[in-house]
């Protein structure tokens, strides 16, 4: 359990960084993380810095969740509050990886960009285990 904890951790804390890098102006990688239209190299969205930054923060936040239930941060104790967030977590996660049966997840009808290959291989199976991981550590 420590250890998938300890995975989760430092790849929510990897995809923080990387939000952080692009909300200042990074360009590496991007090309391969925002959907793209069908038929066409025009993004679905073009994500804005603030909410770029919302996302590290999130993501952060996220992986204190399981630090916390899991029992790793010792000045802070699990309570009914980082339960909640471990079912938050979870679902979001779940929902993430099922998608929204156009752009994104295991069930995308769009299937042609670099984005979509990267989600059916990276992305989605990603989003999968870290829901898992939320709910093993409310046990």
């Amino acid at each position: 359990m420590f250890i998938l904890s300890m995975v989760a951790v430092g790849l929510l804390w990897l995809i923080s960084v990387i939000h952080i890098y692009w909300a200042f102006g990074g360009r590496w990688g991007t090309e391969a993380v925002i959907p793209m239209k069908e038929g066409s190299q025009q993004a679905v969205f073009v994500p804005r810095k603030w909410g770029t930054l919302c996302v590290a923060i999130l993501v952060l936040l996220a992986s204190s969740i399981i630090l916390i239930q899991g029992g790793w941060m010792t000045f802070f104790q699990a309570s009914i509050f980082s339960k909640v967030g471990s079912i938050v977590c979870a679902l979001v996660f779940l929902i993430r990886a099922i998608g929204d049966f156009k752009y994104v997840g295991f069930f995308k009808t769009i299937k042609h960009s670099k984005f979509a290959q990267n989600d059916s291989k990276w992305y989605s199976p990603l989003c999968l285990f870290l829901s898992l991981v939320y709910v093993l550590v409310l046990f």
